[in-house]
């Protein structure tokens, strides 16, 4: 009875339209990329900030925004403080530890400084060969970040 219950929930699901945002790793990128060319979007947040969490509760629940990541982008989901070392188009990328449990990923200082610094929420798309083509350092609501994607897939 339960089993019955959970497919007719996820039947439920799908047949509503609703669908999950798919978070991809640096390491799967390289191999994506030989599988289907697309662009990266990375999201480049914190625990801490209020616009990053804003983001991840409107913007990125969005449906239009989930469907048009997951069809036409790979996109990442990365916290700035990480702790783990990340393999990147071939360079192992450390956490920093700038202080007392305090610090910030290599990876996301890489990708997410604008003007010598790193201002959260960041958007930074690379292109096909992981080359930075957009960085964008704001909150985006919903519709502002739809037209956003509507111009990255020109």
């Amino acid at each position: 009875m339960k089993k019955l219950a959970l497919i007719i929930f996820f039947l439920g699901i799908t047949s509503t339209g609703f669908c999950q945002l798919q978070s991809r790793t640096f390491e799967a990128i390289d191999s994506l990329q030989q599988l289907q060319k697309r662009k990266t979007v990375v999201f480049i947040h914190t625990d801490w900030c209020q616009f990053c969490q804003r983001m991840k509760n409107t913007t990125f629940k969005n449906q239009d925004i989930i469907e048009s990541l997951n069809s036409n982008f790979y996109f990442i989901d990365f916290n700035a403080e990480e702790k783990r070392n990340i393999s990147f188009n071939n360079q192992v990328f450390k956490y920093q530890p700038t202080g007392n449990n305090v610090g910030v990923h290599e990876l996301a200082l890489q990708l997410g400084t604008v003007n010598n610094q790193i201002v959260y929420p960041v958007l930074c798309v690379l292109n096909e060969k992981n080359e930075i083509i957009l960085q964008y350092n704001n909150y985006l609501n919903p519709k502002d970040f739809k037209v956003l994607l509507e111009k990255l897939k020109e």
